[in-house]
């Protein structure tokens, strides 16, 4: 529990380090190409040690590793990250803190799962909240409240699409391996963006940049996807979701802190209806 409690906290400081950031004049491309360059040899690692005596990789099972990376790890995060630009860290967390509901959603769609009335009742609930802090949020940023929110709906339909995918391969790679692997292929992905879209020189960013990009890299990811693994290994995945609150919680709280974004009756409203709707969805069978 405590690997549990610890890891979705350093999860839930991402947005902040990344709003941060932008104060310092970085752009997504160049902030998110930082993060991952500072992470990508330690996942390289960690591919290579969850590798070890273990029978090489079928040529579907890359093709799969490839596009779970693509889609779970480089476009979830990009799309976040060019988010935080319009919307606030609390609005944020609290969008991607839905993304048990659209795992369900896509199940749905792709696989005709049933779903159940508790199901749709927890969701109703979890949705008006964050339609709640979408509203105010919209007062302070206008327009660009809407971009920025769908934006981040993006980025946690591409994670949920990794996670509605994951099940058969992760039974064939390994969770670590995959995760290593994968990631490996999002910094990868990030990098050539850079390159693509960008000036080398753009890279000459300010000190505070690179620091708060190495602090991301490793406090906000590598050191928590380790973390909530070996939580996962120890009291199980439900157990481990349980902790998700806390990460939105936390966020929030920061947010107000670090960041000084208002902290109104509307957002914990808001907050409270998303939580409760999300406990109320991880209840049902």
């Amino acid at each position: 529990m405590a690997l549990a409690v610890v890891g979705t906290l350093g999860f839930s400081g991402k947005a902040i380090i990344v709003k941060l950031a932008y104060r310092h004049g970085v752009d997504a491309v160049t902030l998110i190409m930082l993060r991952m360059l500072f992470a990508l040899p330690v996942f390289i690692v960690m591919a290579w040690w969850a590798s070890r005596g273990q029978a090489r990789l079928a040529r579907k099972d890359w093709v799969g590793v490839f596009l779970l990376g693509f889609s779970g790890y480089y476009l979830s995060s990009f799309l976040d990250f060019a988010g935080l630009v319009y919307i606030g860290a609390s609005l944020e967390r609290l969008i991607l803190y839905l993304n048990p509901t659209l795992v369900m959603l896509l199940g749905l769609l792709l696989f005709k799962r049933r779903t159940t009335r508790r199901q749709l009742v927890a969701m109703a609930i979890s949705y008006s909240g964050v339609v709640l802090v979408f509203g105010h949020e919209i007062t302070i940023q206008g327009k660009d409240a809407v971009w920025g929110a769908l934006l981040v709906l993006l980025s946690a339909v591409s994670y949920a699409l990794y996670l509605v995918y994951s099940g058969e391969i992760v039974k064939r790679v390994g969770s670590m391996r995959l995760v290593g692997l994968a990631s490996t292929v999002a910094c990868l992905c990030c990098l050539l963006q850079f390159v693509l879209l960008r000036p080398l020189d753009a890279a000459l960013v300010a000190p505070e940049v690179l620091w708060l990009s190495l602090l991301n890299a490793s406090v906000c990811t590598v050191l928590p996807v380790l973390m909530v693994m070996m939580a996962i290994e120890r009291i199980g995945a439900s157990m481990t979701a349980q902790t998700g609150m806390l990460g939105a919680i936390s966020t929030i709280l920061m947010g107000v802190l670090i960041l000084g974004e208002p902290f109104t009756l509307w957002i914990a409203a808001g907050t409270t209806l998303v939580i409760a709707g999300i406990y109320v969805f991880s209840q049902s069978k």
